[in-house]
């Protein structure tokens, strides 16, 4: 989600401003890796690109003797999968019913035989001699029959779970069945869940498949044109509050910190295209008493050159013309580098002037303590203290991602994303001909990195505010609480959306969820 909240300039706005090294039995090259899981599709494609290509690919796809855990069996059951749609209810696994009439007398029949096989009597006893393996093939047996059953009544979260479960238990034979299955489940074009589903599932067959640095290899083969991925950021931007919730919290409460400031420096952590700082340009120039001198230090990590198509240079000249259109005056200083690089000399702050410090969905991109010594997420939040900055403004998703184990960060990612998956249908239409392609460029990236990779390899690492408030306080900071104007400012933002979103407001910060699911949360710090 962070990849697109600052890549667009909103000028007519009116707002304030691991996975394991190797699998047992399983040989899939990199190369074959690439070739499939691009993130590519159209918008009159039904099933997942990256599962969709499987199907092109298995002739570079390498295989032990013993077969792969994604097998060359189960990749033929990919046509299945591809001519799934989600609006033919007969065909839906969510409706209810199973995809054919064949699936559901399979299905019955496998059951059945489960049901058999768990009632013998000696199943017990049969292998004892050989280590146990009957207690072995009960567990097993029992596994599957619940992943039949949550199969047949279109359980989709519930298979995604099961299918997680297995992977982390390095069951290779039941991944290899689930993964089938769920292959016959998701949608990129279905329901909200089916098409997180298709992500999710990427992710795990990711995890099989790859090195955490390969698979980041092969999610960015398959880049769009920068044009083509700032129009999805900037759909995605409409279709959705939690970026001008962020946006209008953060600038409510620097406007409010700097409201008798002459001098005003803003450090912006990740400035991207500077499309916050249109609306607090334009306020601070209708200032009564005049407009301060403003100066703004942006950093961004220099990969977002891609989509702004040029350096930080360009960002500087299109706040320069507003705020010469505003009468502000104005001065511009661009960073590109990454925020783990930052040092004190590269801010250029100077005697004299308002401190502003924004840091807008970028931190938990930071690694801490649990991934590297330096812990680079507490050392930037020193580093600013040593400021003395006027106001510290944060900006994060609230999910609890950062430092816990697979499984329940699998189902944290699900119920987190899939709130989010849910808003978009709000404003973006199922056959919004953009809509695919939004939430493959914008948010499947993030949900891949958070399933797929481990280590420094996942950039992904989110944390509730209750940790963000203690790393803040470790650091020296007190809470800055926000005004009541910028809460109602946001609570009018809301009104134009849908009356599902919340807005709470809880020990001076502000949640922002769907449907009372918090899933944005804004403090200010001083």
């Amino acid at each position: 989600m962070e990849a697109t909240q600052k890549h667009m300039i909103q000028e007519g706005s009116s707002m304030f401003y691991h996975q394991p090294s190797s699998v047992k039995q399983m040989d899939l090259s990199v190369q074959t890796f690439d070739s499939y899981c691009t993130l590519e599709s159209s918008s009159g494609t039904k099933s997942h690109p990256c599962l969709n290509n499987i199907n092109n690919s298995s002739s570079t796809t390498s295989f032990s003797s013993n077969e792969s855990p994604i097998s060359q069996a189960n990749n033929n059951n990919l046509s299945r999968f591809n001519n799934h749609s989600p609006d033919d209810n007969n065909n839906s696994p969510l409706s209810g019913s199973s995809a054919t009439n064949n699936n559901e007398t399979e299905l019955s029949l496998m059951l059945k035989d489960l049901e058999t096989a768990m009632m013998e009597p000696d199943l017990d006893n049969s292998f004892n001699h050989q280590g146990g393996f009957g207690q072995q093939h009960r567990v097993v047996s029992t596994a599957m029959y619940r992943s039949m059953e949550m199969i047949s009544r279109g359980d989709l979260k519930g298979v995604l779970y099961e299918c997680a479960k297995a992977v982390e238990n390095y069951d290779l034979e039941m991944t290899d069945w689930l993964i089938s299955q769920l292959q016959q489940m998701v949608s990129v074009s279905g329901e909200p869940v089916q098409r997180l589903g298709a992500y999710m599932l990427e992710g795990l067959v990711a995890r099989l498949a790859s090195s955490g640095s390969s698979i980041y290899k092969a999610l960015r083969c398959k880049d769009p044109t920068g044009p083509e991925l700032l129009t999805y950021m900037h759909i995605l931007y409409e279709a959705c509050p939690y970026f001008k919730f962020g946006y209008e919290s953060a600038n409510g409460a620097i406007a409010e910190a700097v409201k008798n400031e002459s001098f005003v420096h803003i450090i912006d952590f990740q400035i991207s295209q500077g499309g916050q700082w249109v609306s607090l340009i334009r306020a601070l120039g209708a200032r009564p008493g005049g407009p301060p001198k403003v100066r703004i230090t942006g950093i961004d990590d220099p990969r977002s050159s891609f989509a702004r198509q040029g350096g930080l240079e360009l960002v500087g000249q299109r706040l320069g013309k507003l705020a010469e259109m505003c009468g502000v005056p104005f001065e511009f200083h661009g960073a590109a580098l990454c925020c783990t690089e930052v040092e004190i000399e590269k801010l250029g702050v100077r005697n004299g002037e308002a401190l502003a410090v924004n840091f807008p969905l970028v931190l938990h991109h930071m690694p801490d303590e649990s991934v590297t010594v330096e812990n680079h997420r507490d050392r930037l939040l020193r580093l600013v203290k040593r400021l003395s900055p006027n106001v510290v403004t944060l900006v994060e998703q609230e999910a609890n991602t950062n430092t816990a184990p697979f499984l329940p960060r699998f189902v944290e990612t699900m119920n987190h994303y899939l709130a989010v998956f849910e808003s978009i249908d709000v404003k973006l239409a199922r056959d919004h001909k953009e809509r695919i392609n939004v939430e493959q460029h914008c948010l499947a990236r993030e949900v891949v990195n958070l399933i797929a990779c481990e280590g420094v390899e996942r950039e992904e690492r989110h944390e509730p505010l209750g940790k963000w408030r203690s790393r803040f306080h470790m650091a020296g900071f007190k809470p800055y609480p926000l005004s009541s104007y910028v809460n109602a400012t946001i609570k009018g933002l809301l009104e134009s959306y849908s009356e599902k979103y919340t807005l709470e407001e809880r020990d001076g910060a502000l949640y922002l969820g769907w449907k009372n699911q918090p899933l944005i949360t804004s403090c200010a710090w001083r």
